[in-house]
């Protein structure tokens, strides 16, 4: 009788942790300059461990941008192929002093590893190596044939693995596509998610004199950059937390009843902001806080900077005053489209006596939404019901992957988005962390799957 795949991920428990924690020293964090020979060494250690399995792989290059790495498993022509996304980079630690440990030092606190891309997305990504390597162990080879991209600028806009999706597209072509980024509302409930919401970020400048100005020989005269910045960006929205912006809403597709009730909307405030220390009341009031996370499109103001904030005091009036804007988007909505209004809105509400400029950054991507019909997530609902013992829900994500919606074109393949991921797992903030016992469901979770899709 063969040896359960359970058992054999339970057996190399210990030596999967140590990998795990070798791959999470790599400090990868693609977007500062810095740290591109540590992006380096990271794809290095992850391609020989991949090919260590019997994985075919190849680096692909695209400009100057980081290394995507492709793995082909090839069984047999005539078996489905699944191809699995992850990615290899990280976000900035900052602020340093918030980490209880280093972020790239990782430590094990009660049955979870802390450090930086310890969920997002490097504990994704070992888990799916971990269940491929319970199969190869168990059987000598895949059921069907497997293919992995794991890029290393999906924290930075995926430019490289976008320029080169059209060159790529015959390598990538598959029939089922697994996007493993998403999450679980709580550790004991597994869920699928059926969407996620595209996303445009941007920068805004106003500009109000050559060089900064004393507040007191200049005070009354000129415009102050932040009054203007503040007079701006408080008018993108009305009382109801509408987005006031002109346009913004013609493209929104409104989900049906019948979508609707497939999907679970729950939410608990209570948990929320226990979980948080934050009250659920932003967003369009018109709307619950599931359905304005997961149904509505949103603009946020991600960061404020201008003047003085040093210690004590300065009386300046600044030169320049900035903000980054950024729009997670729905079904519809078309992200170059949603710039241009946003861009001509700050510029039309700019005061007199100051001088606006809006930078549209490269990384837009659409939304996403997919059929709870489609096999692969029948594949996906059933070991997760499974591995976890409950029915598996269907849920919505507020969050963006700007290269998902293209790679499944590229691919061709029925997309299913998944993952592990809580959001208590502090990913973008000190302390991330990712549960041992998550590591080795998911391990599962990724066996289990690739033996029903070989069945289908």
């Amino acid at each position: 009788m063969k040896e359960s795949l359970q058992s054999i991920i339970e057996k190399d428990q210990e030596r999967a942790v140590k990998d795990y924690c070798t791959f999470l020293s790599f400090p990868s964090v693609s977007s500062e300059p810095k740290y591109k020979h540590e992006l380096l060494r990271c794809v290095d250690w992850l391609q020989h461990y991949i090919s260590s399995m019997g994985f075919k792989t190849e680096l692909w290059h695209a400009k100057e941008g980081h290394p995507i790495l492709f793995a082909h498993y090839f069984v047999n022509a005539n078996l489905p192929t699944l191809l699995i996304y992850n990615h290899y980079d990280v976000q900035p630690c900052d602020p340093l002093e918030l980490w209880e440990t280093p972020p790239f030092e990782p430590a094990l606190r009660e049955g979870e590893i802390y450090a930086r891309g310890a969920q997002d997305n490097k504990g994704q990504c070992f888990y799916v190596l971990q269940g491929l390597k319970a199969l190869l162990q168990r059987d000598g080879q895949l059921p069907i044939n497997v293919k992995l991209c794991i890029e290393g600028e999906e924290e930075i806009g995926s430019a490289s693995l976008e320029h080169i999706l059209e060159k790529k597209k015959h390598e990538l072509q598959a029939d089922y596509l697994a996007i493993v980024d998403l999450g679980i509302p709580s550790p004991t409930t597994p869920a699928i998610t059926l969407g996620i919401r595209g996303i445009m970020t941007m920068d805004f400048e106003l500009e109000g004199s050559a060089t900064d100005l004393h507040s007191g020989t200049h005070g009354g005269i000129t415009f102050n950059p932040i009054h203007g910045l503040i007079q701006v960006l408080g008018s993108l929205r009305d009382k109801k937390g509408r987005i006031a912006i002109p346009h913004f809403y013609d493209d929104v597709k409104e989900i049906t009843e019948e979508d609707k009730k497939a999907l679970n909307f729950n939410f608990n405030a209570e948990q929320y902001e226990m979980d948080f220390g934050a009250e659920a009341t932003g967003g369009e009031m018109a709307y619950s806080p599931a359905e304005r996370n997961g149904l509505r499109p949103t603009i946020e103001i991600n960061g404020i900077s201008g003047g003085y904030v040093g210690e004590g005091f300065k009386t300046v009036i600044p030169s320049k005053a900035h903000a980054k804007l950024s729009c997670r988007l729905v079904p519809n909505q078309n992200p170059e489209k949603i710039a241009q209004l946003v861009k001509d809105f700050l510029v039309a509400s700019t005061p007199k006596g100051l001088k606006a400029t809006v930078h549209v950054h490269s990384g837009k991507g659409s939304a996403i939404r997919t059929s709870p019909n489609a096999k692969i997530i029948q594949a996906f609902a059933d070991s997760f019901k499974e591995v976890f013992h409950q029915d598996c829900q269907f849920i919505l994500s507020g969050a963006s992957i700007p290269i998902a919606a293209r790679l499944a074109v590229a691919s061709q393949a029925e997309m299913a988005l998944v993952g592990l991921g809580l959001a208590t797992d502090q990913i973008h903030s000190p302390n991330e962390h990712f549960g041992l016992d998550r590591l080795q469901k998911g391990a599962l979770m990724i066996a289990k799957v690739i033996e029903r899709l070989a069945n289908f």
